[in-house]
């Protein structure tokens, strides 16, 4: 009786072997990734309050274009009645 653990089967050894280098890979590169120091993203504040200064500008053109036009739909509301 011949034992599973003696046969040859040299497509499974080669399958098997590739199997354990990947996951060593993935392994190997999580530790990489890990010891790499991250990187500190400064912001400027110039850049936040021009940002800001913009969406007030928006914001008040868009209040402006919406009582421009509630306003000329009263009007032509009330023509229409009159």
């Amino acid at each position: 009786m011949i034992s599973f653990a003696k046969v040859k089967i040299e497509w499974l050894n080669k399958f098997v072997k590739n199997q354990n280098l990947s996951i060593k890979n993935k392994i190997v590169s999580n530790l990489i990734e890990e010891e790499k120091p991250k990187e500190i993203k400064n912001t400027d504040i110039n850049v936040l309050l021009n940002r800001v200064k913009m969406n007030q500008k928006n914001e008040s053109r868009k209040k402006v274009y919406f009582s421009a036009a509630a306003s000329a739909g009263l009007i032509l509301f009330g023509l229409v009645i009159f």
